[in-house]
């Protein structure tokens, strides 16, 4: 079988069903389809539907319906969802760890993704949305040098790692590489993960889950009570994201600045950039509402606290009082601060009194700081005046009582208007066109596992998203090959860097030599060659993948073929003369011949 050749793109002005729903089997088709299977940075950029096609994948995956046999998860019928959720939470954090190795999936260009790409989407959009194509984000980013910030500087030139991102199974093979005591993955593969198993698990409905991406993080919110992110590993409530702790400030990166590219939910999509989207508008209209509602809290005396706790160049500005035996004593902020880190109670809630019990009687002055702000009487203010910062009145009111002790007053309190009304910028609905696939989902928790499958099979002629699931699934009994073998011999460098000093033959002892046994359980569903590589096993079908893609990258002019059968796959090399390698194989395919042409 072999790979097409890229054809020219369709005309500019099409609609992107036109685009990238084409006929069976065209170069715009091919392209999406083996773009499922391999789930890059960029492709899920440029593909935004593939997102949750890998959610529904890790659906039908048996994995996470075994967790489900955990005893960590008994008794979860009667359990609250906010209890639900942070059962799961704990198990996720327990069982993955969050990867961000830059050369796990190998090394590409700017140059060559951009040519990939360029019928796709323009390089100047892709400077503002993606991390990887000079986006640098608003002052935060610009601050900290976002290629270092990620270890992109140690390349020279347009260099640019592949960011893939891995469905259940390869999130938990990670245990097999030696550095690696649990499974991993990238925010991608957690955001994903953490999607499937609220439903598997923790029984969450669909409906309520939505999918965030920006140009660095891919998160998660959950429509139950006043709204949970996954941030990661990690959960944030509303009360997290407010108390100014250094996790919630590492939380709140993103949506603070950050534009939200992408939001995928069970009814579709809303992309930044493109002017199709397929979200259900009255549900996209809802999301926008509720998670404004919990990016935004009024300013009270606990929450002008946490803003402190959470800024070290704003506490120099304050000191705390402590009344004891009918005397005044004052401690800086940072100085109480440290006691906080250590203590359980804290210095803006009813616990403060404990809190102060702690602290040192030399670390007390009897007299106030100069140039400090007394917390206590600024404090005294919010709660009596009921101060709306959204206001100019109440703007400027704070500004008054800290400017003289504050020279940077004004810039502190737009700062503390930004931690109190966060502002997420997403997409905008009313530059979009909306297209709703004709078949919704319908997946509701209580279904078993082969039930979904059965469901999401019935859907893949008038649902896109359920169509393209099963090449993210990678089963090859459910799909066509194409795409498989266009993103494994394509896509792949990182077994052909590895075995760049061996010889043919040693490449073909080397893998042999791996583990006999796919990642993937099942019949039909197999590993990419850089996945069999990195986690040292593989099915024989695997393994002769993975030959395959060495010896094509070595000799481009004989391409070798495989032969595949239910037990074994055969891969004949392109030269005349050289002998054949057979693999046994469990995977149970259809019998087929792949020619390993590109």
């Amino acid at each position: 079988m072999t790979i097409p050749r890229e054809q020219t793109a369709p005309p500019a002005g099409r609609s992107r069903r036109e685009d990238f729903g084409g006929a069976a089997g065209s170069a715009w088709d091919l392209e999406r389809k083996s773009s499922a299977v391999t789930l890059s940075d960029m492709e899920v950029f440029v593909f935004p539907e593939l997102m949750y096609s890998l959610v529904l994948a890790n659906i039908m995956s048996p994995r996470i319906w075994e967790w489900r046999s955990d005893p960590w998860f008994s008794g979860m019928e009667s359990m609250t969802p906010y209890r639900r959720i942070t059962r799961l939470k704990q198990y996720i954090m327990d069982h993955y760890a969050f990867n961000l190795d830059l050369e796990t999936w190998g090394l590409t260009t700017k140059e060559r993704e951009m040519a990939r790409f360029r019928e796709y989407v323009s390089p100047e959009a892709l400077a503002q949305s993606n991390a990887l194509f000079g986006y640098q984000g608003d002052k935060y980013y610009f601050d900290i040098d976002i290629r270092t910030h990620f270890g992109l500087d140690k390349y020279e030139g347009d260099v640019i790692p592949y960011w893939k991102t891995e469905t259940v199974e390869a999130m938990d093979a990670f245990r097999h590489k030696p550095t690696y005591a649990t499974g991993a993955g990238e925010c991608v593969s957690l955001a994903a993960l953490y999607a499937a198993a609220l439903f598997i698990v923790a029984h969450v409905p669909l409906s309520d889950i939505y999918l965030m991406a920006t140009p660095l993080h891919s998160q998660n919110f959950i429509d139950v009570g006043t709204g949970v992110l996954t941030n990661n590993r990690r959960i944030v409530t509303k009360n997290m994201w407010f108390n100014g702790t250094a996790l919630s400030a590492q939380a709140r990166r993103a949506l603070e600045n950050e534009r939200v590219t992408v939001v995928a939910h069970e009814s579709g999509y809303i992309h930044i950039l493109f002017p199709k989207a397929t979200i259900d508008p009255l549900v996209y209209k809802n999301f926008t509402g509720k998670l404004r509602r919990f990016l935004q809290t009024p300013l009270s005396p606990e929450i002008l606290g946490n803003f402190l706790r959470q800024n070290s160049e704003l506490q120099k500005c304050f000191q705390v009082r402590w009344r004891n035996f009918g005397v005044d004593h004052y401690i800086s902020l940072e100085k109480l601060l440290t006691y906080e880190y250590a203590s359980p109670f804290r210095f803006n809630d009813d616990t403060r009194e404990r809190l102060m019990m702690e602290v040192a009687g030399e670390d007390f002055e009897s007299r106030p700081l100069p140039g400090r702000i007394i917390f206590d009487d600024l404090e005294q203010l919010v709660r009596q005046r009921r101060v709306d910062i959204r206001t100019s009145e109440g703007f400027d009111l704070l500004v008054e009582q800290v400017g003289a002790s504050c020279p940077k007053a004004q810039d502190a309190i737009e700062q503390l208007r930004r931690f109190c009304f966060t502002e997420p910028r997403l997409p905008d609905p009313d530059t979009k066109t909306f297209e709703r696939d004709r078949s919704p989902l319908g997946l509701v928790p209580g279904m078993e596992r082969a039930d979904v499958i059965a469901r999401l099979e019935s859907l893949r002629d008038g649902n896109e998203t359920a169509a393209l699931a099963f090449y993210a699934y990678r089963d090859l009994n459910r799909a066509e090959p194409q795409p498989f073998l266009k993103a494994a011999l394509e896509r792949s460098p990182v077994s052909i860097a590895a075995c760049a000093a061996l010889s043919d033959e040693a490449v073909a002892k080397a893998v042999r030599n791996l583990a006999g046994e796919s990642i993937y359980d099942e019949a039909g569903r197999l590993a990419q060659p850089d996945e069999v590589w990195n986690y040292g096993r593989g099915d024989g079908v695997e393994k002769a993948l993975l030959l395959a893609n060495v010896l094509r990258a070595r000799h481009p002019e004989a391409p070798p073929a495989i032969d595949v059968r239910p037990d074994s796959a055969t891969l004949r090399p392109g030269h005349e003369g050289r002998a054949a390698h057979r693999f046994p194989s469990s995977k149970q395919l259809r019998p087929q011949t792949w020619d390993c042409t590109t």
